[in-house]
């Protein structure tokens, strides 16, 4: 008899599992089983299957299951109580339907099984095998190159660093994610922002690019869904930016970390996936989409003709070899992950989008501050109807403990002020936020300005 651990019992592939085992009761036997269900349903299965060990999510279902059970069954709590219950089970099937310790479990496997060695420059391949059907499934079917990397950041700077020399430049989204301005300085290149237009719901301003391009402009970087913004960028701007990066003979590179993470039931048009000529590198990673920041995983993928983009895919992976390798047993996560269950994505997003909601719905009610509706990623970026963000954001920190990042730390056109605010917390901790901004802000216009 096959003894099975089940990962995640609610979802499409846990429940087949447990019609199976239904169907053939002398050939399978189900050892332990993690849920998130109510404890009624979870009780149900724990005598039907008489299973041993359970993990929940929480101390409160598992207090709720206790009751009901009597000890006839081990509980184990949170994503500890699920290690521990691949830990201690000898199965001989193991049914991972949940997205994090379907990425955790071959990371886990991988260390047992002493891959704690380099790993291959440009990842290991079953890593750049999903990285590779993922962007396919993104439309982006001209693919040269593949790489993984600690986290996308590095991506970034290698392929900046690849490219750029001292006194050139590339052209900057403004309001934009700071990490790229900083390799700007130790690359000693020359600043060349871009703004982003608020009056046109955060969209690149492709006049303002077309009129910054110079002889010492090679890239044109473009962060798709913006941090901090949220914005995401629509079809036809893509194409302008394709066409000016063909006429200019610019690479993009496509910071498309959030790419998934996109409201009101849209979907991220990848601009790679626009044109096949068009060279591109196209960022991602685990941190944003699969929740997993603390892995320091991510890729790129380049894409674009062969015979332009040789010697630079060759440079690039001159600098991935110096550097010898990304984590090597995270990097068994990526196909996991990428080409396994997605339902966390549905939940992720409709609570993203809830607090994105009660974030709007009580800020719009500030006179002083407006808000352009984010339509991705976590973040917001409010403008506000005072002298000097810096100053106001350090005066709120001080009264209030609520903490935002001020407008001028992500670049803003002049005489503008914002601040950027991460939709993360729980949705009583965001409205209590909100309310004491609120408050503040009225406090602090007749007090300082």
């Amino acid at each position: 008899m096959k003894k099975i651990l089940v990962l995640g019992s609610t979802g499409s592939i846990g429940q087949s599992t447990l019609e199976i085992v239904r169907a053939f009761p002398d050939k399978f036997q189900i050892i332990g089983l993690s849920a998130n269900q109510n404890t009624e349903e979870l009780e149900r299965q724990i005598k039907e299957f008489d299973i041993k060990s359970v993990a929940v999510s929480d101390d409160i279902k598992a207090n709720e299951l206790k009751d009901k059970i009597n000890g006839k069954c081990e509980i184990l709590v949170g994503s500890k109580g699920i290690i521990e219950l691949v830990k201690r089970n000898n199965y001989d099937i193991l049914v991972t339907a949940l997205v994090g310790f379907a990425g955790l479990l071959p990371t886990i496997e991988a260390i047992k099984s002493n891959l704690n060695g380099y790993a291959p420059s440009n990842g290991i391949p079953s890593a750049i095998d999903a990285i590779k059907i993922d962007a396919k499934n993104k439309g982006i079917n001209n693919i040269l190159d593949v790489f993984v990397t600690s986290g996308a950041s590095e991506a970034i700077e290698i392929c900046l660093s690849a490219l750029l020399n001292p006194g050139d430049n590339f052209l900057m989204p403004t309001p934009g994610y700071p990490l790229y301005t900083a390799v700007e300085s130790k690359l000693e290149l020359e600043p060349n922002p871009y703004y982003l237009s608020e009056e046109n719901g955060w969209q690149p301003d492709i006049d303002d690019i077309r009129n910054k391009i110079n002889n010492r402009t090679k890239a044109i970087v473009l962060i798709n869904p913006n941090n901090p913004t949220g914005s995401v960028c629509e079809k036809d701007t893509l194409f302008e930016i394709i066409n000016l990066a063909l006429e200019n003979n610019l690479i993009i590179f496509a910071d498309e970390i959030y790419d998934k993470l996109i409201f009101d039931g849209k979907e991220l048009i990848s601009i790679a996936s626009l044109n096949n000529d068009v060279s591109c590198i196209t960022f991602s990673g685990l941190s944003k989409n699969y929740v997993a920041p603390g892995f320091r995983i991510g890729w790129g993928v380049v894409s674009g003709r062969y015979e332009i983009l040789n010697d630079y895919i060759e440079a690039i992976n001159k600098l991935l070899r110096a550097r010898v390798s990304a984590n090597h047993p995270e990097q068994y996560a990526i196909s996991s992950a990428l080409l396994g269950n997605q339902d966390h994505l549905k939940e992720l997003i409709n609570k993203l989008q809830k607090r994105r909601d009660i974030m709007i719905n009580i800020l719009s009610k500030i006179d002083g501050i407006n808000l352009v509706k984010p339509e991705g990623a976590f973040y917001a970026f409010p403008s506000v109807d005072v002298k000097n963000d810096t100053h106001f954001v350090t005066e709120l920190i001080k009264e209030t403990g609520v903490v935002v990042v001020p407008g001028s730390g992500f670049g803003q056109r002049p005489n503008t002020n914002h601040f950027r605010i991460v939709t993360l917390p729980q949705e009583e901790v965001l409205i209590e936020a909100f309310d004491l901004i609120a408050d503040f802000y009225k406090k602090y216009k007749s007090k300082f300005e």
